[in-house]
């Protein structure tokens, strides 16, 4: 990896922690700088705009996640096994680094949905790969004789990503985990009864 290339990264890794809580609105040059250790000159000579860092940071919060989950995934050897990650990692989200701050898909979706087309496009195919990979699991299971064959799959990942999503936007905004710890049970429970 080049020099260049090493900076570009590390600006990356220092400011994508800041993007996530903050926002894009609410990330000053001043923090990024300040993150970094870095002068502006230095953040604009990587990085043509603060859109540019913005997006970058987006791809690698939501990168940290997904390599998460999948690396507990790895650990399962049964498809709901690997579906009960899900209510795992988000019932222990202040646990995790990444995600202490909020989910990034969570966090864009809310800010970028009106005011940013280039981050909305970001976690909008965020979110359209998490259900794909969900579906691929879902079919899997079915296929394999592990989950019920009349599941409506679409409608199963989409309670599925209802109650993480929403959850977990209901614990960051009151600052009270009975809403997420409540939904993971249930989702618990809903990918239990999914099994053939």
């Amino acid at each position: 990896m080049s020099k260049a290339a090493r900076t570009k990264q590390f600006i990356i890794e220092k400011t994508a922690p800041i993007f996530n809580t903050k926002g894009y609105a609410g990330t000053s040059i001043n923090d990024l700088t300040f993150a970094t250790g870095l002068t502006k000159g230095s953040i604009y000579g990587n990085f043509d705009n603060k859109d540019e860092v913005a997006l970058a940071a987006f791809d690698y919060n939501f990168m940290r996640v997904n390599l998460y989950i999948k690396s507990q995934m790895e650990t399962q050897t049964s498809i709901i096994g690997k579906l009960l990650v899900y209510p795992q990692t988000y019932r222990n989200f202040l646990k995790l680094p990444f995600l202490a701050a909020g989910c990034p898909i969570t966090n864009t979706s809310t800010e970028a949905d009106d005011t940013h087309p280039p981050l909305r496009s970001k976690a909008t195919a965020a979110f359209t790969y998490w259900r794909k990979t969900l579906e691929f699991l879902i079919n899997k299971g079915i296929s394999e004789g592990e989950i019920k064959s009349d599941l409506q799959v679409q409608e199963f990942i989409s309670v599925l990503t209802s109650l993480i999503q929403g959850s977990f936007m209901q614990t960051k905004v009151t600052g009270n985990l009975n809403a997420l710890y409540d939904s993971m049970d249930f989702l618990e429970k809903l990918i239990r009864n999914i099994k053939a």
